[in-house]
């Protein structure tokens, strides 16, 4: 009886420590794919910041295993990339992240998808730009009331930068705002099909 009771308490007290030995090859595994995918973004960032210059090649050189989580650590960070630019530059750093997706996926329509995105995206700047310009325009009669008054007040030429009058500010964010949620849309969109295509 005293026998049955000891060997219970052995094999349970070996049972814990198999328990134990799973749960630590388990958090070593855990720790290797996240560093594999914090791996993954450090190559996506040195990626856009033109340090390396293929993502395949670097991938290539991690074990098959932690392939999976580079992948999606470069994902995770070029994928968020994908945003609407707000000036030329910008617009050619995103093209670089979609073209990097499609390198790393080995799917040729990321590329085509690259190409769509930049001329939607292009023809959103020249929008800004001369949306910018109308809108000085029809504001331009209120802000030279403006700096009459101010430089009646004050005894001497006033010129205001429009950008420095706050009522100017608002009617320029509203109404700019209107032109961003067109093409803030295409933006999404374009994020979602790179997702599907990325994960299919």
């Amino acid at each position: 009886m005293l026998y049955r009771v000891r060997m219970g308490r052995i094999k349970s007290a070996l049972e814990i420590a198999l328990e134990r030995s799973d749960s630590i090859k388990s958090d070593k595994q855990s720790i290797e794919l996240f560093e594999a995918k914090q791996k993954g973004k450090k190559l996506a960032n040195e990626f856009l910041e033109g340090t390396i210059t293929s993502l395949p090649d670097e991938i290539k050189k991690e074990s098959p295993g932690s392939q999976a989580n580079l992948k999606q650590g470069i994902f995770d960070v070029l994928v968020s990339r994908i945003v609407l630019p707000q000036n030329k530059d910008e617009l050619t750093r995103i093209e670089a992240a979609i073209q990097g997706l499609a390198a790393v996926s080995g799917d040729k329509r990321l590329g085509q998808i690259a190409g769509q995105f930049t001329q939607v995206m292009e023809q959103y700047l020249e929008e800004a730009e001369q949306f910018e310009e109308a809108v000085k325009r029809q504001y331009a009669p209120k802000l030279r009331q403006k700096e009459e008054e101010l430089s009646r007040r004050l005894g001497r030429q006033i010129k205001i930068d429009p950008f420095q009058d706050p009522e100017f500010v608002a009617f320029f964010t509203q109404h700019l705002n209107g032109l961003k949620a067109n093409y803030q849309a295409a933006a999404d969109q374009v994020r979602e099909e790179v997702t599907r295509v990325f994960s299919g």
